[in-house]
């Protein structure tokens, strides 16, 4: 039996794969190796992984996570997933590589994520090419939920979000600013916390034109910043994965027309098109 597994920041969807090509699904929490502890990850993974799942009889272990970019973070996951698999080869891949598998095969092209936080890539239907890095949530991830969490959250600390939408904010989340500020600055995973409020942005109704020039601005600021900069960028498709790509593909595609891209695929989760590649382009990666 084989997993595939594919870690954002905030969730980890998990294939198991039986021995009679059954493919069985589920969830964790996210683990990034930047916030998240070998130690942690051990205890998150005994503690949320499917009771029956017999982990001895597992054989390989494919995980892709939000984080694994150097030898030095994939290390603190492959420990724990060695530590939890303890029968498995284990193979850790960066959640980047996982979406250009997915998105795109054995092809080459342009692949990115839009989700809790951003990247984006040239691959060459085998591995990535070249990254810009994305300056993650403090320094960059333009375009990300986390992005378009913190320019929501700027506007109502400095009284620039209409009162129909701060009143709506307020009821749903009944936050002062003191309180804003105190997560933000003192509690872990201020990432997540951010990004959270891009759902909000999705759902709420009562002043589309702001919702949508903050997403639209958001996304502007991610192809001005990041795909712009990528050689001969306009002759690939734009081809993306995560929840806010998704969600706010209309807006996406638009900005990505106004930039001479045009539009591949844009889907949520890479699971099914990534355990896919590794069932058929390619079976063993460990």
């Amino acid at each position: 039996m084989i997993i595939i597994a594919d870690g954002g920041s905030t969730k980890t969807n998990w294939c198991l794969v039986t021995e009679e090509g059954k493919k069985v699904y589920f969830n964790t929490e996210g683990y990034n190796p930047y916030f998240s502890s070998t130690e942690y990850i051990i205890q998150s993974l005994n503690e949320s992984l499917p009771t029956d799942l017999e982990k001895d009889k597992i054989t390989e272990v494919n995980y892709y996570g939000a984080g694994c970019s150097t030898p030095e973070m994939r290390q603190i996951v492959a420990d724990a997933m060695q530590a939890v698999f303890t029968e498995s080869k284990i193979y850790i891949g960066h959640d980047l590589l996982a979406a250009a598998r997915a998105l795109l095969g054995n092809n080459e092209g342009f692949a990115a994520i839009l989700g809790t936080g951003t990247n984006t890539c040239l691959y060459d239907g085998k591995d990535i090419l070249q990254n810009i890095d994305s300056g993650a949530y403090i320094l960059g991830d333009e375009g990300s939920g986390c992005y378009i969490g913190k320019k929501l959250l700027t506007d109502y600390l400095r009284g620039y979000m209409p009162e129909a939408v701060r009143k709506v904010f307020w009821e749903e989340f009944k936050l002062t600013p003191d309180d804003i500020n105190e997560i933000v600055y003192t509690q872990p995973r201020a990432n997540r916390f951010c990004a959270s409020f891009s759902k909000f942005v999705y759902d709420v109704n009562v002043n589309i034109e702001y919702s949508r020039n903050l997403v639209k601005t958001s996304f502007e600021d991610f192809f001005r910043n990041l795909v712009t900069h990528y050689p001969d960028y306009q002759k690939y498709t734009f081809n993306c994965i995560g929840s806010v790509g998704y969600n706010f593909r209309n807006v996406l595609e638009e900005v990505a027309k106004e930039n001479g891209m045009t539009v591949g695929k844009i889907i949520r989760s890479p699971i099914d098109d990534l355990v896919k590649y590794h069932l058929e382009l390619a079976p063993s990666q460990a």
